[in-house]
């Protein structure tokens, strides 16, 4: 039964996903996650400490 029952939740999921990606404005996750990880590595850059050079 479990196998079952997960597959129904996964159907389930899915259509909800669907419908509501259809119907709503969603917004493009792999956009969003873009922007995050150069708003990221930009702070890390601008805090990161300055390399020595032992010459």
């Amino acid at each position: 039964m479990g196998l079952i029952k997960s597959s129904i939740h996964f159907m389930l999921g899915t259509g909800c996903g669907i419908y509501i990606a259809q119907n709503y404005n969603v917004p493009d996750i792999r956009k969003l996650v873009n922007t995050w990880m150069f708003v990221a590595k930009h702070i890390e850059k601008t805090y990161q400490k300055p390399k020595k050079d032992d010459d």
